[in-house]
């Protein structure tokens, strides 16, 4: 008998390692794995008994004993309730497309892959592999959506002593999970991605910087580059190459902003996280000045998968020039939360219907947040709207980070635009007046809506939401109009009485 248990942040919150507790004391054979992403499943405890696989969901440790006992030869695992037969079966990770996630809850997270691939990459000339990324059409995962090819090409082709890969890892989107699953599940596929950036841009030092708030992701990743340096796969000769690269992780201390690309090389300079002026781009002048090539960690763990199973075949995932493919995450008041990878194009409504399953609640369905906490809220009008770039942006909206947030009928939009003001003021770096002043200032306004809508509280949310929109230094400032603008104009009944 052999056992492969959840061993993620998820897992280990709702008491996994009791579970791996009992089970070495009984001696079974067990593998921690990474989770698969069926969050409401964990933790997750797969036994593989005379070449069959029995999987089990929500096991704890009181609940342990009675599901081994209910494996053959004397025990019928179809009268436990946690059994749900092989997970390989499973509906919701059957219609998905994996191509980062393809080895998460399948492997342990810290075995080393098997590197042909990377072997072949290293003994190509870079300019080739920037050439195989613009035909992916890879885009940046991180919200922008950037052409990830032009931050390459620029960064090769300014000169400079020294080079960065800076991987983005301070995931603090609200209902974005996809970047710690990622470094808790498959650490290596980050660490190859960022080798193969290294190496086509010419980067010889690579960091990735982590929020202090994922000690689980800090703890694989930790182990999981050690191995790497042990093995060759970083270091002085990579895999037996001429090529150098080397990998620091820096854990950052909690500040929201340092999600943006400047202000996070600001951080990691040992400075105040604030927004730096642009031009110049990071590509150009990044950390210590030198030309830095910054990601987030699912457009760096996309990049192996592409040269695996080729870039026009990459390029032929999704829909339009959004190619390729996106692990969304779904929370909120949802049945079914958890990490769903699909090619671009999924309708909003396919991702909450046919995965979430609709409300944990039961209640009707009300708003879907998309994109963060400076996401649009949309509608039950707008549920079937494709998510690619290009349709979100035609209503107003954005994928972002891929998270989507859902409510119920119960749920106050007024509030919601209220907090929208309320997190930028809290999350604003200060340097500039439209987002530090007009955050409170719209945290105010929106207050007023509470005693009745008027033409005036109308105007000056708009006036402040412009402000914000144009003359901010940041997306910070820039896109907290969104949801507060989205909410007044698709919910406005949840603004009271008005005069208009």
């Amino acid at each position: 008998m052999k056992a492969r248990l959840s061993d993620d942040s998820v897992a280990r919150a709702l008491d996994s390692k009791s579970v791996e507790v009992q089970l070495r004391q009984r001696e079974i054979d067990t593998e921690l794995v990474g989770s698969f992403g069926l969050h409401w499943m964990e933790p997750l405890l797969q036994v593989s008994l005379e070449n069959k696989e029995y999987t089990f969901t929500n096991v704890s440790d009181s609940k342990l004993s009675e599901v081994l006992q209910s494996l053959p030869p004397d025990g019928d695992p179809e009268s436990n309730s946690c059994f749900i037969g092989p997970i390989s079966g499973q509906k919701y990770l059957k219609n998905q497309q994996r191509l980062v996630f393809d080895r998460a809850g399948n492997v342990n997270p810290l075995a080393l892959p098997r590197s042909e691939t990377l072997e072949s990459i290293l003994s190509s000339e870079p300019e080739t592999l920037i050439d195989e990324i613009e035909t992916s059409g890879l885009r940046g995962r991180g919200g922008a959506g950037f052409p990830a090819h032009i931050k390459w090409r620029t960064v090769a082709d300014t000169t400079s002593d020294q080079k960065y890969v800076v991987c983005n890892a301070d995931e603090g989107d609200s209902g974005t999970f996809s970047d710690r699953m990622l470094m808790e599940a498959d650490p290596f596929k980050l660490i190859e991605g960022m080798i193969i950036a290294g190496y086509a841009t010419g980067s010889s030092k690579g960091i990735i910087y982590l929020r202090s708030e994922y000690p689980v992701a800090l703890e694989f990743l930790s182990q999981a580059v050690e191995i790497a340096y042990s093995n060759q796969l970083l270091g002085p000769k990579v895999r037996d190459s001429d090529f150098r690269f080397d990998i620091e992780i820096f854990v950052g201390a909690g500040a929201y902003i340092c999600g943006e690309e400047t202000s996070m090389l600001e951080s990691l300079e040992g400075k105040r996280g604030q927004i730096r002026f642009k031009p110049p781009v990071p590509a150009v002048a990044g950390l210590f000045g030198k030309p830095t090539l910054v990601h987030n960690v699912i457009t760096l763990a996309s990049i192996p998968g592409i040269f695996e199973i080729g870039a026009e075949e990459y390029a032929g995932l999704g829909l339009g020039p959004s190619t390729g493919t996106m692990p969304f995450q779904i929370s909120g008041n949802v049945k079914r939360g958890g990490l769903i990878e699909l090619p671009f194009g999924p309708t909003v409504r396919t991702l909450i219907e046919d995965f979430g399953d609709g409300t944990l609640t039961g209640r009707p369905f009300r708003a879907v947040q998309v994109g963060g906490p400076l996401g649009a809220y949309l509608s039950e009008n707008e549920l079937d709207t494709p998510l690619t770039y290009e349709h979100m942006e035609q209503i107003g909206a954005g994928i972002g980070h891929g998270g989507l947030v859902v409510f119920d009928d119960t749920v106050d939009l007024r509030e919601q635009a209220e907090y929208a003001f309320e997190f930028c003021e809290i999350e604003s770096c200060g340097k500039c007046t439209p987002c530090r002043i007009g955050s409170v200032r719209g945290k105010e306004t929106m207050r007023q809506f509470k005693d009745g809508a008027y033409i005036r509280t109308y105007q000056l949310i708009e006036d402040l939401c412009e402000v914000m929109e144009q003359a901010s230094l940041c997306q910070m400032g820039g896109m907290t109009p969104i949801p507060v603008r989205s909410a007044m104009e698709r919910f406005p009944e949840d603004f009271g009485d008005t005069a208009l």
